[in-house]
């Protein structure tokens, strides 16, 4: 038998040396979080591990690990007939469960009786997030960050786009976050990620930075949408040194139209993500532009949107919390075109004036 265990210390640097990371949790604690690149094999699955924590409270605890050994016995048996009758007898997973370790112990148990070298996570998911959570400030302390800064509509993530292309080291946050971290930037039909993953997601693309090189990243506030950024990264950002982009009202305008286009097809739903906004303008105001909304008058519309609520917000965060934001190179694009985006990186990467 090869069943080893390790801590969640350990599996944090050594998790690219495994072949496979098997979750033994149900799918359900699997969507709300999971190790980067697992795989999803449920020892229970989660209707089965809701019936027996009835069983367990209801009847007896005997009883249901009768009934939980019987379920957890066929899903492991399916598990090995789909995905490891061709596995070569070195194929080294690593297995984890959500903290006692009965779900991934039994399957890796059996795995190891096979002879697969297998290797249990000490404290399961719950040891692993705490270990990574910690591990997010360390990383962040040890890489260099240059915040892209500018007024929305200035074209941020089309710059942090172009310079990933180019090969730079970009964290895009509001990719990870899946919004653009405005009150109308979650499209419609879509949904965020949970926080305990939108965090793993951060730490995943952290840990793969080479920190001899510098890592672009978007100015934002506390929470992108609903998220919150981890403090460790926050606190990087906010002393870091910053680029400031300038664009043109009139290009902003073109580049929020074409971001935002669902929103112009879908009227509805842009009135009503209007609506968020009385509290901060007025029901006259926000009815007014609901109104012209409705008529198909967006342009001023988004340029009020920019003038009235986003610009003053956006200079007194800056202001307020990034320690460089005085000193930021000022980045002017010729407009909001991926060219001139590109040519804009393309500067900043050879180091060429961009004042």
């Amino acid at each position: 038998m090869s069943l080893q265990v390790i801590s969640a210390a350990e599996a944090l640097l050594k998790l690219a040396e495994f072949d496979a990371v098997i979750d033994a949790r149900s799918e359900d604690e699997f969507a709300l979080d999971h190790l980067p690149g697992a795989l999803n094999w449920p020892t229970l699955t989660s209707i089965e591990r809701a019936q027996i924590g009835t069983m367990y409270t209801q009847v007896n605890p005997f009883e249901a690990r009768k009934r939980g050994a019987v379920m957890a016995a066929r899903n492991i048996a399916e598990h090995i007939e789909r995905e490891l009758l061709d596995k070569p007898k070195n194929w080294r997973p690593l297995a984890y469960c959500w903290r006692g370790g009965q779900r991934s112990g039994a399957l890796s148990l059996i795995l190891s009786q096979i002879g697969f070298r297998v290797t249990l996570l000490e404290g399961g998911y719950k040891a692993f997030r705490a270990a990574m959570v910690h591990d997010i400030g360390r990383l962040c302390g040890a890489l260099q960050f240059e915040v892209v800064c500018g007024p929305t509509g200035s074209g941020k993530t089309r710059l942090l786009q172009a310079l990933a292309l180019q090969g730079a080291q970009v964290l895009d946050l509001e990719a990870l976050a899946n919004h653009r971290s405005s009150v109308l930037g979650l499209p419609p039909g879509q949904q965020q990620p949970s926080q305990k993953h939108f965090d793993t997601l951060i730490w995943d693309a952290l840990r793969h930075f080479d920190p001899a090189k510098t890592v672009y990243i978007e100015s934002e506030s506390k929470k992108v949408g609903n998220l919150a950024l981890p403090m460790a990264l926050l606190n990087a950002m906010y002393a870091s040194p910053c680029l400031h982009m300038q664009l043109s009202d009139p290009h902003r305008v073109i580049l929020l139209m074409q971001d935002y286009d669902y929103l112009l097809q879908d009227v509805d739903y842009f009135c009503t993500r209007l609506e968020l906004l009385t509290a901060h303008r007025g029901k006259a105001l926000v009815t007014q532009w609901q109104e012209q909304a409705r008529d198909g008058i967006f342009e001023p519309v988004v340029l009020a949107l920019l003038k009235t609520h986003y610009d003053p917000s956006y200079a007194q965060s800056m202001q307020r919390n990034f320690v460089h934001f005085a000193n930021a190179k000022w980045l002017h694009p010729n407009d909001q075109s991926a060219s001139a985006m590109s040519l804009l990186a393309s500067k900043i990467l050879n180091n060429h004036e961009c004042i």
